[in-house]
């Protein structure tokens, strides 16, 4: 491992803090890191034409998360993963080369393993009866071990078990402990979850891991271009809770997904603009506003950890601007400055 373990990070009991109804909370003085200044690596398609890390280093990134989609197909239950029709990137040999690039150019990664349902959002996803549940475990642990042993054999320096599942890791919460415990057996590195913004509260399996993690697409407000006054008044509620969800299980928060569309509105409800983007105008300055916004509340927050934001082409170039012009990718747009200015900090 690359020293990352030292990101487990240690607590000293200061003093409480009043809170809400739910009762008074100790507060603890999280060891400060260095921020998780990452980005999410989209798989490509085939091998690397060039070397795509001395981009994501010009934007002063330090880390990658690492996809290799596995999938749940139409009227099935069951994990599939590995197939030759799959992209090159999201692959096992494709993972592993990645792998090998970004340390060999001096950056960190994280494998974020990650499910796409036909159909539908993995968070709705659940089953009612108890063979097919065995076997999507079976499927699933399948899946996830071997990317356990990966982060092992290559020295990643974090593993995210799993994302979003909202249904699934409530209704089933026995298998997550037992596949954490499996987990551990293989892979030595720290652990995470990605739970979506709204779940995360709801999340049994907080005590296993080592952070956590949040899809933090958190809707503030859906002003077409909200002023930076604004975007903090709607974060301050939001703080008010990671931090004490930070507090109350002791360990700090990565924003395993953090992002915005370059669209009008895009601090807003991320899930409804993202499926009718084409009918809103292109609004590069509302997306750098909001990572802006986004670093400056949460930058100097000890229990905060840093994050990946979401997402990055490996084969895409700045002068690509007519390139998906409403996407997340920051590549090519203001936020691309944003984001270089806030990862070059100290």
């Amino acid at each position: 491992m690359l020293g990352i373990g030292i990101l487990a990070a240690s607590f000293i009991n200061i003093d409480l803090e009043e809170k809400d109804v739910e009762g008074p909370v100790a507060k603890y003085d999280f060891k400060k890191e260095p921020k998780i200044k990452g980005l999410t690596f989209v798989a490509p398609p085939r091998p690397f034409s060039e070397n795509p890390m001395p981009y994501i280093q010009s934007v002063n990134a330090e880390w990658i998360a690492v996809i290799p989609y596995g999938f749940i197909p139409k009227d099935d239950h069951k994990v599939a993963h590995g197939s030759e029709r799959q992209w090159w990137g999201e692959r096992e040999e494709g993972v592993v080369e990645t792998i090998t690039k970004a340390h060999e150019s001096g950056l960190r990664v994280m494998i974020k393993p990650q499910i796409w349902m036909h159909g539908s959002w993995i968070g709705d996803f659940t089953l009612d009866n108890d063979k097919h549940w065995q076997e999507w475990e079976e499927t699933y642990s399948k899946y996830i071990l071997q990317y356990a042993r990966i982060a092992q054999e290559q020295g990643v320096d974090m593993l995210c078990i799993g994302t979003e599942f909202k249904k699934a890791m409530q209704d089933n919460s026995d298998y997550w402990y037992h596949l954490i415990d499996q987990i551990r057996a293989v892979y030595d590195g720290p652990l995470t979850y990605s739970s979506n913004w709204d779940e995360y509260k709801d999340v049994p399996i907080w005590d296993k891991l080592d952070y956590i993690g949040i899809s933090a697409y958190f809707p503030l407000t859906d002003e077409k271009e909200p002023s930076h006054a604004t975007l903090k008044k709607e974060w301050k509620p939001v703080v008010k809770e990671l931090e004490r969800f930070a507090n109350k299980h002791k360990k700090k928060i990565i924003f395993t997904e953090f992002g915005y569309l370059s669209v009008d509105g895009c601090a807003g409800k991320t899930w409804i603009l993202e499926k009718e983007r084409d009918k809103h105008n292109q609004n590069q300055k509302a997306q750098a506003d909001a990572f802006h916004c986004l670093f400056s509340t949460f930058w100097d927050e000890d229990w905060w950890a840093g994050g990946f934001f979401w997402k990055w082409y490996p084969e895409m170039r700045p002068n690509r601007k007519d390139f998906y012009n409403k996407d997340y990718s920051p590549q090519g747009k203001l936020a691309e400055k944003t984001i270089a200015e806030w990862y070059g900090k100290r």
